[in-house]
């Protein structure tokens, strides 16, 4: 029998130490609009597996294995007391990627992969249980910080565009993707004629999955797919040689160095994720001012230790090139506003992120949906990439607090896209070293950006 809420409380749930648990049908209900929108934009987790096959030089089966691991994994958040949709550490993908391929591809690759998933998972645990992640973040300078994070939306851009990259092998479907997408998330012009008309509200919620369902069409029309080749039935992911060949169980542990080595990737790569921790706090800020009814107890600490966990074993499971972040921006935004729009919508936002993760896995189960979106990975990846660059570097921007920031992020940004996290740490340190002196934590604050002038 479901537990009700009283208004003006949390959803039920039953406590587990630091944690709440909330089940299906006992602590919430299935929303069925976002179990079905679930259920077809599993197409976007199927983008991370261009990603292992490109790296790792794995079989197709055997990275829908880890897909499938990964999706399991989604379910803890909201299972657990954090009401958000989860998914990838997109921004630092191309920065892990970076420092994977200073190792040559087979054993040493995959164990500098489990090194550096292990090693941030104990970090994150770490941070979430001791309830230092605001003071370790703070330690950092905000000029490397915005450098980082800028540096991370350069990498995903060069991951597109280098040379036989994936914008050589999808020109024109990538060119009218992007431009779609962009427009449609990014342009002042669409979001008024969201407000104004059904439709186009109804495409805006939907995130890049139209885009995605666009490029099914537009790449194997102008050549550079074939049309997809449906198959029916269940999928068929191959855990056996997934856990022989690519995990702790048949390569054994990596050595100590791989984990010293990984040190300052794990740290920018953390950089990034905190900032989508606060991201994930702010959005639900603004929902539990408008829905009065239900109390949301987002804990960052909490969340640290669930996204922690997940790297954790899945490090040691399916290492993961995509990583396991705390959100899914698009998504988590699209959950939350049908969240707002009342009890009528949507019950609790528990039953709103645990059903739309519910319909992920599911969708990751049918074969038709699976080879539908196959021959599009590639696309769907770059879509994913150039998006994340573009809001990566506005964000990275606003990390700083004056031109001197500015101009130190620009050199660390660009180390960082071409040498890896290693250098730009370094480099970011002696510039802040030269430039700041004995201010090199505090830096300075020139008003250049309106958020830091004083109100007249």
């Amino acid at each position: 029998m479901s537990e009700e809420r009283i208004d003006g409380q949390e959803a039920p749930f039953w406590s587990m130490g630091p944690f709440k648990v909330r089940l299906p049908f006992v602590h919430y209900r299935i929303e069925w609009p976002d179990y079905f929108q679930g259920l077809l934009m599993c197409a976007v987790d199927l983008a991370a597996i261009p990603l292992m096959t490109e790296l790792l030089g794995m079989p197709f089966e055997v990275a829908l294995a880890v897909v499938m691991l990964n999706g399991l994994f989604y379910l803890l958040h909201h299972l657990l007391g954090d009401p958000v949709v989860p998914g990838w550490i997109t921004p630092a993908i191309p920065l892990l990627m970076a420092y994977c391929t200073t190792f040559p591809e087979g054993p040493e690759r995959i164990h500098a992969l489990i090194s550096f998933q292990l090693l941030l998972g104990i970090f994150s645990i770490f941070i979430g249980a001791s309830g230092l992640a605001h003071k370790v973040v703070s330690l950092i300078p905000q000029a490397i910080k915005s450098g980082i994070i800028i540096g991370a939306g350069i990498a995903a851009v060069m991951a597109v565009f280098k040379v036989d990259g994936r914008f050589d092998t999808y020109p024109i479907t990538i060119t009218l993707a992007v431009g779609i997408a962009f427009y449609v998330i990014f342009s002042r012009h669409f979001a008024q004629l969201k407000q104004n008309n059904a439709f186009f509200n109804l495409v805006g919620k939907l995130g890049i999955f139209p885009i995605v369902a666009l490029a099914i069409i537009i790449a194997p029309t102008v050549g550079e797919t074939s049309w997809p080749s449906i198959e029916w039935g269940i999928s068929s992911p191959d855990f056996v040689t997934l856990w022989n060949e690519y995990t702790v169980f048949g390569l054994g542990m990596p050595p100590l160095m791989m984990f010293l080595s990984a040190i300052p990737t794990v740290l920018a790569a953390y950089i990034v994720l905190f900032g989508d921790v606060l991201q994930s706090r702010a959005i639900l800020e603004e929902a539990d001012q408008i829905r009065t009814d239900e109390k949301i107890d987002y804990d960052p600490d909490r969340a640290h230790m669930i996204f922690g966990a997940r790297n954790s074993v899945m490090s040691i499971l399916g290492p993961d090139v995509a990583m396991c972040g705390p959100l899914w921006a698009a998504m988590h935004v699209v959950i939350v506003e049908r969240f707002s729009q009342g009890k009528k919508a949507m019950k609790s936002i528990f039953g709103g992120a645990g059903s739309f993760r519910w319909g992920t896995n599911t969708g990751l189960l049918f074969m038709p949906i699976v080879t539908l979106v196959q021959p599009i990975l590639g696309v769907a990846l770059a879509l994913t990439l150039l998006i994340q660059g573009y809001v990566s570097v506005r964000i990275g921007v606003m990390e700083a607090r004056s031109q001197r920031d500015l101009g130190i992020a620009g050199i660390v940004a660009a180390v960082l896209a071409t040498r890896g996290a290693t250098w730009a740490f370094a480099v970011g340190v002696v510039l802040c070293i030269l430039v700041y002196g004995r201010d090199f934590f505090k830096g300075e604050k020139d008003t250049t950006f309106v958020k830091d002038q004083i109100p007249k």
